[in-house]
């Protein structure tokens, strides 16, 4: 498989930027992106160095979806190939979705098809406020079906129905109504506000913040019965007992900062 599609850098204080590459196409997806940026996404994971991971674009967009010539030659296999194909790209999105680090989408330019689902399994989005964004899939008489998990938690149901079915374009300040998009802000002020949050998940602790998101997917859309009662204290019991839980609580009472702040 070749590479050279997405470039990684990774600071002394653990920021790693994830950056798609692919201008000339307008970082749009084939095979062998989805393959190269599945690889370094579980790479960084499993990196103790990385506190927190952004995923950027070069160009004038962050990403357009599916390469047309890749869809036009997955129409030419057989429905076996296709579903083996998805599962690749069905692999790209749960491993970005389920990755222990924060994520950031550092969102400069156009989001269409499957750029929006990259964009919506981040948890939080900065977006320049000329970023457009498109669910265009219907157009090409295909569906989102691999991204739709995400993006329908994103943005819920009753909103999917329409931009799904309409792929009709909507802006930054949409977005942000919508879910979508935590942050919009102008072309000029994009790094400044994902350096911002970068600044408050380097305050938390790296365990912490892994469970904490890992809490959401336990928690999101279950009754509140007794099992999420009695799941949900005994995660607090085992983060209150973990070495770096000890250490938080500590350096708030003896007003210090915590051991991790600066590394």
């Amino acid at each position: 498989m070749s590479e050279g599609f997405v470039r990684v850098a990774i600071t002394a204080a653990g920021v790693a930027t994830v950056t798609l590459d692919r201008t000339e196409v307008h970082n749009a997806f084939d095979d062998a992106l989805i393959g190269e940026l599945t690889e370094k996404l579980r790479s960084l994971d499993g990196n103790a160095a990385v506190r927190v991971v952004v995923l950027a674009a070069t160009g004038k967009s962050f990403s357009a979806g599916a390469d047309l010539d890749w869809m036009k030659r997955m129409a030419r296999c057989s429905e076996t190939d296709n579903l083996r194909d998805a599962m690749q790209l069905a692999g790209l999105m749960y491993t970005l979705d389920r990755m222990r680090k924060p994520t950031i989408a550092r969102v400069q330019g156009a989001a269409f098809g499957g750029g929006v689902g990259l964009v919506a399994c981040c948890d939080m989005a900065v977006a320049a406020r000329e970023a457009q964004f498109c669910l265009s899939e219907v157009r090409l008489g295909l569906i989102p079906a691999v991204i739709s998990p995400y993006v329908i938690q994103a943005i819920g149901a009753r909103a999917a129905r329409r931009y799904f079915l309409t792929a009709e374009r909507f802006g930054a300040e949409q977005a942000h109504r919508l879910g979508l998009v935590s942050t919009v802000v102008e072309a000029s002020e994009l790094d400044a506000a994902v350096a911002a949050l970068v600044s408050d998940l380097l305050k938390g602790g790296p365990h912490a913040i892994a469970a904490a998101k890992d809490l959401v997917c336990a928690v999101n859309d279950r009754p509140i019965e007794m099992p999420v009662v009695e799941d949900t204290a005994r995660r607090i019991a085992q983060q209150r007992t973990t070495a770096e839980g000890k250490e938080g609580v500590a350096a708030f009472l003896e007003k210090r900062a915590a051991d991790w702040v600066g590394q």
